[in-house]
């Protein structure tokens, strides 16, 4: 590489974990920047694992892999290469600039120009993630490293806001730049490729999706109650033989405990394990069939820094409901009906409003295919190598 380049770092650790919202980011990132031809720059990732081999790099981009020999991946690990070994290598080498693409501890020498993108405040607005002492150190480290950042690049202005009220961060430190849904689900599907698909998972075009996790605080109880309350007050006026059924997708994450919903146990206890489908996991791949085949997409979740499956469902023309705070109402605008979060009655009485109302879900289909051609890797990248060139 050349030496007389500017040198950008950027933290690509998240590449290893593609199912992640911030996995995707990571990804989708690296991507399209690989794509622009950037003459003034040469880029180290820093990685804890390879790339995939099917990621091809232009000859300005350098991989460094590394891991402390802790090699058990959890926040000890964590804390570790972010906090003491990344800015190490960071100025080893004589990085000008750090990209962070999520909030983390890493904290770089004053010489490094640091830029961390924060997509959300959850542990400081649901303390009860902070369950156990290391959990409570890592976001004492993060706050620490978000506050000592020269740029922060807020995800959405809910975050934004999150960040000032909460974290105290001067407005002039912060920009807001969107992320997009991963190209998948821009992409054609063929008739052949939903039977198979929907075949695997044993199901008919015309079912009720949610999921997206099944973290309290994404509000899977909230859809399963409203559903019992939706098919016990309209299974004999409407869908008489044909009442959709409910899919839901999503990893059960034990290590989250007491913060999960335990989804099943309440179909059993509301008598609805014939009428729910748990497509447990689903893979990235699977996902835009599943999206593109459902009636609607279910999404009252009570926080999001942002609220990817929402513009991942408007890109392959599902009708959305989301819950009508935090900064779901900033994605889909007026894309997607809304309804309270905390209150299944009203969840309900949306997606009764949806099922019944084909003219309803054309409009919500056609307007959220215009919505999500709003949001751009291309943009999000642009504005990236903008603010590196300008930050002070």
């Amino acid at each position: 590489m050349n030496d007389k380049k500017i040198i950008v770092g950027i933290n690509a650790s998240f590449a290893r974990k593609p199912y992640t919202g911030i996995g995707q980011v990571t990804l989708n990132f690296l991507k399209k920047l690989s794509q622009f031809k950037v003459d003034k720059f040469n880029f180290i990732l820093y990685l804890e694992e390879d790339l995939s081999r099917d990621f091809e790099l232009p000859k300005n981009f350098k991989k460094r892999i590394f891991l402390p020999f802790w090699k058990r991946d959890d926040l000890i690990r964590k804390i570790w290469w972010e906090k003491c070994l990344l800015p190490r290598y960071a100025k080893k080498d004589k990085c000008s600039y750090l990209i962070s693409p999520y909030q983390c501890p890493t904290i770089v020498s004053s010489e490094i120009k640091h830029l961390m993108i924060t997509h959300d405040v959850i542990p400081e607005l649901f303390p009860e993630y902070l369950n156990n002492f290391r959990k409570k150190l890592y976001w004492k480290l993060t706050k620490e490293g978000i506050k000592n950042a020269d740029k922060i690049i807020s995800i959405s202005s809910r975050t934004e806001k999150d960040l000032i009220r909460h974290l105290g961060i001067s407005p002039e430190k912060i920009s807001i730049n969107y992320i997009d849904a991963d190209e998948i689900f821009k992409k054609y599907i063929s008739d052949g490729k939903k039977q198979r698909v929907l075949s695997r998972y044993k199901l008919k075009p015309g079912y009720i999706l949610a999921g997206g996790g099944y973290e309290a605080r994404k509000n899977v109880a909230g859809v399963i109650r409203a559903y019992k309350i939706l098919r016990d007050k309209n299974k004999k006026e409407y869908f008489t033989d044909e009442f959709p059924v409910l899919a839901i997708y999503g990893k059960l994450m034990p290590e989250l405990a007491p913060l999960i919903t335990d989804a099943e146990k309440l179909a059993r206890e509301l008598n609805l394990t014939q009428r729910i489908k748990f497509l447990n996991l689903v893979p990235q791949k699977d996902l835009p069939v599943l999206f593109s085949s459902a009636i609607m997409f279910v999404f009252p979740s009570f926080y999001e820094g942002f609220g990817l499956p929402v513009l991942e469902a408007m890109n392959t023309g599902t009708p959305v409901i989301a819950g009508k705070i935090s900064s779901l109402p900033e994605v889909g605008l007026d894309s997607a009906l809304y309804c309270h979060p905390n209150d299944p009655s009203d969840i309900a009485m949306v997606m009764k409003n949806l099922m019944v109302k084909k003219k309803l879900r054309d409009d919500l289909t056609r307007r959220g295919l215009e919505r999500a051609k709003q949001f751009s890797w291309q943009k999000f990248t642009e504005k990236i190598l903008n603010i590196i060139e300008n930050i002070v």
